[in-house]
């Protein structure tokens, strides 16, 4: 039985089941009005476009940094030069030892540019972050737009497994709380039963070994079965409130263990619930293909 729960919150716009219809998976059975979150996803697209429109202008900042380094550094190299050629010539008294200190001057002006144009550049690449879709806001808001797409295929409720709709009173305009369950399914593959021996028993019953199963809701019938497990405590043990013996109670009962029993030719008549009784051949050890 698996209960139904919307993954989102928000009104029913259609319902296109009733109970006790009999779904094959992917049948979609209800829808949430969508409208809240297409326009989420609006948004979230937008947010995107705006994220990448961002990063394309920061992208052309380390771009404009970049050359503005290189035209420093152009400049330092030539006020380098420049300066060494002064320098040669106030040494032979060819030029003034004014002249050289202004060389001098244009060369640490230059190595202070190229250093200010470097520092620019770093600072809009750290502004920029990564590149590409590694970008910490691309990546942001590409996984906002994700869920926002997430949440819009969610307002389409279909059915998980082949099945027939249990319990189910839903209406349009019925409003739905995300989490909370709204009806059963109660799935048609695979029917098992819970076959609860005394602990005195398990010690003949293995996987494996066959089993006959007759259902009271459908009297003169018998169905082939297989033992798939034995549970691995008694049903006291897993109930809400185990018994706890205290000290001085010498009566002791005979537990019961859970044995599921796979069936292995069902009807579509058979519902859960409904009451057996179970014949394991324990003659058999475990002889038998589970599969």
């Amino acid at each position: 039985m698996v209960h139904i729960a919307a993954q989102v919150s928000g009104p029913i716009q259609s319902v296109l089941v009733h109970n006790n219809q009999a779904v094959k998976s992917g049948d979609l059975m209800l829808t949430v009005d969508p409208a809240p979150f297409q326009l989420a996803v609006d948004r979230a697209e937008a947010q995107l476009q705006q994220a990448k429109e961002d990063l394309a202008a920061a992208n052309a900042r380390v771009d404009a940094a970049q050359a503005q380094v290189a035209s420093a550094q152009a400049n330092a190299d030539q006020a380098e030069r420049h300066a060494d050629r002064i320098e040669t010539l106030v040494a032979k008294g060819s030029a003034s030892k004014d002249l050289g200190d202004s060389a001098q001057q244009d060369r640490l002006d230059a190595r202070a540019a190229l250093n200010s144009a470097v520092a620019e550049l770093v600072a809009a690449k750290a502004a920029r972050g990564a590149v590409g879709d590694d970008n910490a806001t691309i990546k942001a808001a590409t996984v906002a737009l994700g869920q926002a797409q997430l949440d819009l295929k969610h307002t389409r409720i279909v059915a998980p497994a082949d099945g027939i709709v249990g319990n189910f009173d839903l209406r349009p305009g019925s409003y739905l709380t995300a989490g909370n369950p709204m009806f059963a399914l109660v799935e048609s593959k695979d029917p098992w039963v819970d076959a609860n021996f005394k602990e005195t028993d398990l010690t003949r019953i293995r996987p494996g070994q066959p089993a006959s199963i007759s259902v009271d809701l459908l009297p003169g019938r018998s169905f082939k079965g297989l033992v798939e497990g034995l549970s691995p405590a008694s049903g006291a043990a897993f109930s809400l409130l185990p018994p706890e013996n205290a000290t001085g109670n010498w009566v002791k009962v005979t537990q019961r263990f859970a044995v599921r029993i796979r069936v292995l030719d069902p009807l579509p008549e058979l519902r859960v619930g409904a009451s057996a009784e179970v014949r394991v051949d324990t003659s058999l050890d475990s002889g038998v293909d589970q599969h």
